[in-house]
């Protein structure tokens, strides 16, 4: 039987499935926060903090950043760095479920066929000297510019490709690489799963921290390729994901069919929202197709749109407030002060509504990153008036 959702109703489940909505992530902490979302993307831009700061922040608050990286980084192996939706932290618990993809990656074999001398090489430096840095066995770059990688460069991350080695913690943004045989637990090592297992597996994963979503909504959340998207079909079709279909008849049409988590749908979604800043890459927003569905907001990261192009600016962050999109700011900090470099309301937001949730928002950020000052350079009209004074109180 297909259960049948509002679209508010689908909304407020996907918020309490990321998060969002409720005390439950904020008692659990980030270690909790990351088996949660399944994935948390990295990216190299640090604007208020880096990117996988931002995930944890948006829904535990003013969590220490030192606590952060423990709960991704700490010793023994909790996480490591994998391909999911992009390069993601992921549990290391799912370490198993992507075999196929290090089983598709050494497939390609080109990297590999590049460079066999380098690749024996450098398996052997992790072998002696691991856990190590790029910079430990030889740099990165040849001397050109930042995509002139070295040899050793290409080496070390096809062997992390295809498992031979693994990323399991960072140091001053460097990855640590050690051989996959020391860093991962031997039972996660042990596990032998095919690709049909795999998917299956990964397609509940995704469907819990997605609480409702299309199949292409699974699909971008692990980027699957046609044969493994089969497989995902498959899974969805005969029950072995775990996921039952609803629909949502407010969305698009051919997005009204969707699959949930089953424990999504056994109780009403209630409690307080959190309001926050979204980075570009948090999972509540990083699909843009997704994000106009549930939100109706569309959001673009203008980073790698030249500058007199830009529509919202640099680092847009939408701005989640009692459960919606209701604008977007560009932060930057100046020392002690907090920038909004631009800040803009949605249509249909009532601007006080709005401006109380952004100035709770930038204020709360401030505090996290070390500010004691909010500054505002450009702002909606609309908006204005009303800001500044939510700001002022």
């Amino acid at each position: 039987m297909t259960l049948t959702l509002s679209p508010d109703e689908a909304r407020r489940i996907i918020l309490r499935a990321q998060g969002f909505l409720g005390a439950d992530a904020r008692r659990a902490g980030a270690a909790a926060t990351l088996r949660r979302l399944g994935a948390v993307q990295l990216d190299t831009i640090s604007v208020l903090a880096r990117s996988h700061e931002l995930i944890a922040y948006a829904r535990l608050g003013a969590v220490g950043r030192a606590e952060i990286e423990r709960a991704y980084w700490d010793e023994p192996a909790r996480a490591f760095e994998y391909w999911c939706h992009a390069a993601c932290i992921l549990p290391i618990e799912d370490w198993p479920l992507y075999a196929f993809r290090r089983r598709h990656m050494r497939s390609w074999k080109h990297r590999g066929d590049d460079i066999p001398a380098a690749m024996d090489k450098v398996l052997e430096q992790v072998r002696e000297a691991g856990p190590v840095t790029v910079a430990d066995i030889g740099g990165s770059r040849k001397g050109g510019g930042w995509w002139d990688r070295s040899d050793t460069k290409i080496a070390i991350e096809w062997l992390l490709n295809v498992g031979e080695v693994v990323c399991t913690r960072r140091t001053g943004w460097r990855r640590v690489y050690d051989l996959a045989e020391r860093a991962v637990p031997a039972p996660l090592l042990a596990e032998d799963l095919s690709d049909a297992e795999c998917v299956t597996r990964l397609a509940a994963v995704a469907g819990r921290a997605l609480g409702v979503a299309t199949r292409p909504d699974l699909v971008d959340f692990l980027r699957l390729r046609a044969p493994e998207a089969a497989l995902l079909d498959a899974a969805l079709l005969d029950g072995s994901a775990g996921l039952v279909p609803v629909h949502v008849p407010g969305w698009p049409e051919r997005s009204a069919n969707a699959w949930a988590d089953p424990a999504a749908l056994e109780s009403e979604p209630r409690g307080r929202h959190r309001t926050a800043p979204l980075s570009p890459f948090d999972s509540l927003v990083w699909d843009r197709a997704r994000t106009a569905r549930v939100f109706g907001f569309n959001h673009r990261l203008e980073a790698y749109v030249p500058k007199d192009k830009r529509v919202h600016g640099y680092f847009t962050m939408p701005v989640l407030a009692g459960g919606r999109l209701i604008g977007r700011i560009d932060p930057a900090r100046q020392g002690t002060t907090l920038v909004a470099r631009q800040v803009g309301v949605e249509d249909g937001v009532s601007p006080r509504r709005a401006a109380q949730g952004m100035a709770e928002a930038l204020w709360e950020a401030a505090s996290w990153v070390g500010c004691d000052d909010v500054r505002v350079d450009r702002v909606d009209p609309r908006l204005a008036a009303p800001l500044f004074e939510a700001l002022m109180r």
